[in-house]
C-alpha cells in the first residue's frame, strides 16, 4: 500500500523554480522595490518566492499570483502566512491566457511566457511580450525570465533534449531583447543565469527524489520515478551550456 509518507518528495530543495541564485534575487528585489510598486502580478507563479520577497521589501504593495498547479499555490500560501504576508497576497488557481488581473505596477513572468500564448515554438515569446505590455502600468516594470540559445544547437544536441526539440524553440539573446523593444519596452537590465545557477537548480530539482529512490529501489513507484529522473537528467545534459535563461527587466514605453 502506498501512503503519503512513502511518496517521493517534490521540489523541497528549491527556493526558486528556476536557475536564480540568492545574490541575483536580492539584487533584483532591490531594483524592483525602488519604484515602490503598489501592485505585483506573478504569471505562472508557482509558489511565488520572488513576488513574496518584493512584497516584504515594499510594505504597502499587494500581490496576485496565477498558476494552474494547486500544490505549488498551496506552498505559496503557507510561505506567505509564515512571513506575515497572507493579507497582502492572493494565489489563484487559473489560466493566465487573456487574464484580466492587470494592469499591475510590477509583472513577473519567470519561465512562464508559454502561459500567455497558445502559439507554438518561439512564436509564443512575441505574443507573450504583447500581453505583458498590456498587463503592466505605464511607469511600471516587467521581469521576463525567458529561455534563449547560447548558440545554435546541433542536430545531435537537439536529439538529446526534450521530445521534438527544434532550433526554432528559442531565439538568441540579441533577438529576444529586440523582440522586447518591438513590443513596446526598453530594457532596463539584461542578465543571464550562470552555469553555477543552472547546476544548482537542476541538481536541486531532482535531489530529494534521487535520495528517495536510492532508499526505495523496490517501491511500487520506483520504476516510473527512475525513468522520469533519468530522462530529465539526460535532457539537462543535452541542453547544458546550450540553453540559457535571460532575466530581462523591462520598462514600458509611454506616449
Amino acid at each position: 500500500m502506498t501512503t503519503e509518507d512513502s511518496l517521493p518528495p517534490r521540489l523541497t530543495r528549491l527556493t526558486f523554480h528556476g536557475p536564480l541564485s540568492e545574490s541575483r534575487a536580492a539584487a533584483m528585489v532591490r531594483r524592483l522595490a525602488g519604484p515602490r510598486p503598489a501592485t505585483v502580478l506573478d504569471i505562472g507563479c508557482g509558489w511565488g518566492e520572488l513576488m513574496l520577497r518584493v512584497l516584504d521589501a515594499v510594505p504597502d504593495a499587494r500581490g496576485t499570483g496565477i498558476d494552474v498547479r494547486a500544490e505549488d499555490l498551496a506552498r505559496g500560501r503557507l510561505n506567505a502566512g509564515a512571513r506575515g504576508l497572507a493579507d497582502r497576497v492572493e494565489f489563484v488557481e487559473e489560466s493566465a491566457l487573456g487574464t484580466g488581473r492587470g494592469p499591475a505596477d510590477l509583472v513577473l513572468c519567470l519561465g512562464a511566457s508559454q502561459a500567455l500564448s497558445t502559439a507554438e515554438s518561439s512564436a509564443h515569446t512575441t505574443e507573450a511580450l504583447r500581453e505583458l505590455r498590456r498587463l503592466v502600468t505605464d511607469g511600471g516594470r516587467v521581469v521576463l525570465g525567458e529561455g534563449f540559445w547560447e548558440r545554435t544547437p546541433t542536430p545531435a544536441e537537439l536529439s538529446g533534449m526534450w521530445p521534438g526539440a527544434s532550433a526554432e524553440d528559442h531565439h538568441s539573446l540579441a533577438r529576444l531583447v529586440d523582440l522586447a523593444v518591438a513590443a513596446g519596452f526598453r530594457p532596463e537590465w539584461t542578465e543571464t543565469a550562470s552555469p553555477a545557477e543552472w547546476g544548482e537548480f537542476e541538481s536541486a530539482y531532482q535531489a530529494d527524489t534521487e535520495v528517495w529512490l536510492a532508499s526505495h529501489p523496490d517501491h511500487p513507484l520506483a520504476a516510473g520515478t527512475r525513468e522520469r529522473l533519468d530522462g530529465h537528467r539526460g535532457q539537462w545534459m543535452g541542453y547544458r551550456g546550450v540553453l540559457g535563461l535571460a532575466y530581462l527587466t523591462l520598462v514600458p514605453v509611454t506616449g
